[in-house]
């Protein structure tokens, strides 16, 4: 089992960046996986990404999730059902300015491949502050 954690400034507010964050639809333009999400009600939604395994071909994978958006404490976390134990969280906290973001990723997973889930955490980072600046500008 692995734990794993990034963070990363953004130059947008966290309110706004909270806001950006809790709405789900808004997941595949920082998710670079991502291509789809719908949600079921309550914190149930079904995904699909575009995955490449190292030891496999590429291929579309769709399953179900849960998302919850978690407003004392501004966090966003989520998880997928079944034996791997799978779940996340973001964090977002005020920066040095008012007009900047802390965000902090954490990932609890079975996967043990470090810098593979290291370096999708990094991406996922600048995927989330791109989309947001830009939806800012």
């Amino acid at each position: 089992m692995g734990d794993y954690d990034n963070s990363i400034t953004v130059a947008v507010g966290p309110e706004r960046l909270f806001s950006y964050l809790a709405d789900v639809q808004n997941l595949p333009a920082y998710m670079p996986r991502l291509t789809s999400v719908r949600p079921h009600g309550g914190d149930r939604v079904t995904v699909t990404a575009h995955i490449d395994p190292p030891d496999a071909p590429d291929h579309d994978v769709t399953s179900e999730a849960w998302i919850r958006v978690v407003e004392e404490g501004k966090s966003l976390e989520w998880g997928a059902p079944g034996p791997h134990d799978y779940r996340g969280r973001l964090h977002v906290a005020p920066g040095n300015s008012p007009d900047s973001s802390r965000l902090t990723v954490e990932l609890h997973t079975q996967a043990t491949e470090g810098d593979h889930i290291d370096h999708g955490l990094q991406e996922a980072l600048n995927g989330i502050r791109n989309a947001v600046e830009s939806a800012e500008q």
